[in-house]
C-alpha cells in the first residue's frame, strides 16, 4: 500500500504540474545532465525557465546557489568547461583539416590554427591547476 504521504504529494504535483515527454540526442541529454549537475540546478528548473523565457511570461527572481562556494565545486565546473573546449577543439580541428587547397594559409585557416593552439593551452594549463 502507498505511503500516504506519498499519495497526497502525488495528487498535488498532478493538480499543478504537467508531464512532459520529448525525444532528444544522447549527447545533447548527457551534456545538459553534466551541465545542471556542476551547476546544482535540476533540470526541470532550467527547462522551466527557458519555457518561461521563450513564452515571454515573467521569470521568477530565485537566487542561483552559489556554484563556486568549495574548491569541489569548482572543480566540477572546469572539468565540464575542459569537456566543452575539448569538443570546441575538435570542431576545429575539423575545420581545419576539412579547409579546402586553396585556402590553406588564408586567414581563416590561420585563425584556426592559432585556436587550436590557444585552445590545447588553455586545457592543459586548467588540468594542470585543477587535477
Amino acid at each position: 500500500m502507498p505511503n500516504p504521504s506519498n499519495a497526497s504529494k502525488q495528487r498535488w504535483n498532478a493538480s499543478r504540474y504537467t508531464q512532459m515527454k520529448f525525444n532528444i540526442k544522447q549527447d545533447i541529454a548527457s551534456a545538459f545532465k553534466a551541465t545542471c549537475t556542476v551547476a546544482g540546478v535540476s533540470m526541470a528548473s532550467v527547462i522551466s525557465v527557458f519555457m518561461l523565457k521563450y513564452s515571454q511570461l515573467p521569470v521568477k527572481n530565485k537566487l542561483p546557489p552559489d556554484l563556486f562556494a568549495t574548491r569541489r565545486l569548482r572543480r566540477k565546473y572546469v572539468k565540464n568547461i575542459i569537456m566543452q573546449m575539448e569538443q570546441l577543439l575538435i570542431a576545429e580541428e575539423r575545420g581545419r583539416d576539412n579547409t579546402p587547397e586553396n585556402l590553406q594559409g588564408s586567414k581563416w585557416h590561420e585563425a584556426a590554427e592559432q585556436s587550436i593552439d590557444v585552445i590545447q593551452e588553455v586545457i592543459s594549463l586548467l588540468e594542470e591547476i585543477y587535477s
